[in-house]
């Protein structure tokens, strides 16, 4: 098919041509004296992008499911007590992780489209007197059903229980998008990934760690090698890696960062905010419902919606990759078939925005679901060019 694929899921999401540029090069000695000069400044940088000034950012040649698991092996034993919610692919996936690696997961399932249950959560950390709940896990932002949770909240459960708890946080479809304050929510670990609000390939696994955490991995037992924590600090405390790093992802994600740093974090969650709700703005023209089932739980990364009785919401994705050149993303798990997604992450403006829009429109035509075609993407317009903004 002539022209070009349009992506629209909520991860890998579009490089910027800036990005591209900065990873067009050839490849280069990571172990050359002057390569500390590109890296230093680099791991200080990332650490604004977590909101940090004590923690400390690890980069690994891997996806969030790398890190993931360095977070857990660095800091936890088997055996270990920790509290976990799943109400998605992801956050179940996460589950599935710990329970691998032999901690004690206490895990509430959580209905489809509501997201980490705070009020739970507070009650069985009170109720811990022991203290032997050792950490506390968050999904921020569930790709699967395109809910987002308040970490702010679960850190004020912990405090109020006064309990000692480590918190860790699933920032991966979050981190670059959605605001996030690792010193002010009293993060303890959070994971995010390259593919998604950092505009890059898959392949980065990045993790922060609060000075509480890196204090952990001294008692931690679980096994690690690759992801091991003290195997990263001896190396980057020199500007270099235990292992070969991928160093053209790594430009990428100087570049990516910069890029961040131009717009302003503040004005990237703002920027995704407003798309968010052009998309929602659409999904209400339908006729259709999210899969996030409260206006608390919505996401500002990725729309989960509902299609009526009857039809196929993968069809849909499918449908309009095949006619239309365009990736949507399908339903997982619980809701596959029911729904469909939107990813709106990454680098994104209002006229890349009409596209999935409009494109979801016409799949959903073709196929028989009932709304007049422009109704979604003329509510979206009428939305963005209230909100308009001047070019700067």
């Amino acid at each position: 098919m002539p022209g070009r694929n349009f992506l629209y899921i909520p991860g890998p999401t579009n490089v910027p041509q800036r990005i591209r540029n900065a990873m067009s090069l050839e490849q280069e000695d990571m172990r050359a004296a002057d390569f500390p000069e590109f890296t230093l400044p680099l791991f200080e940088d990332m650490k604004k992008m977590f909101k940090t000034e004590t923690g400390r950012v690890f980069i690994y040649p891997a996806s969030g499911t790398g890190g993931w698991e360095a977070a857990v092996t660095n800091t936890l034993s088997a055996g270990d007590k920790v509290l976990m919610s799943h109400f998605g692919h992801f956050s179940y996936l996460w589950v599935d992780l710990c329970q691998r690696h032999g901690l004690d997961v206490q895990a509430l399932e959580v209905d489809w489209g509501e997201g980490v249950p705070v009020e739970q959560y507070a009650d069985i950390l009170k109720a811990d007197t022991n203290r032997e709940i050792k950490a506390v896990f968050a999904t921020q932002n569930e790709t699967a059903t395109g809910v987002a949770s308040d970490i702010a909240a679960v850190r004020k459960a912990l405090d109020d229980a006064d309990h000692p708890a480590l918190l860790f946080v699933d920032g991966v479809s979050s981190v670059g998008s959605l605001d996030f304050r690792m010193d002010e929510w009293g993060v303890d670990l959070c994971v995010s990934g390259s593919q998604k609000g950092f505009m890059l390939p898959t392949g980065l696994g990045i993790v922060c760690a609060s000075q509480k955490a890196l204090e952990a991995r001294k008692s931690a037992t679980l096994p690690r090698t690759f992801f091991s924590f003290d195997d990263m600090i001896a190396g980057n405390d020199n500007g270099f890696f235990p292992y070969t790093p991928p160093t053209i992802l790594l430009r990428g994600l100087r570049e990516a960062v910069d890029m961040l740093l131009e717009e302003g974090l503040d004005n990237v969650f703002a920027r995704h905010t407003r798309m968010a709700t052009a998309v929602r703005k659409a999904v209400a023209a339908w006729g259709l419902t999210l899969v996030a089932n409260e206006e608390k739980w919505y996401s500002d990364t990725v729309s989960a919606i509902y299609v009526p009785e009857g039809f196929d919401g993968n069809e849909v994705a499918r449908h309009a990759y095949k006619y239309y050149n365009l990736a949507l993303s399908i339903s997982l798990g619980k809701i596959a078939g029911k729904a469909f997604r939107i990813g709106h992450l990454g680098d994104l403006n209002e006229m890349m925005l009409m596209t999935p829009l409009a494109g979801a429109e016409m799949a959903m035509h073709d196929l028989g679901i009932p709304l007049e075609l422009g109704s979604g993407v003329a509510a979206a317009q009428e939305y963005l060019c209230s909100t308009r903004q001047a070019r700067i």
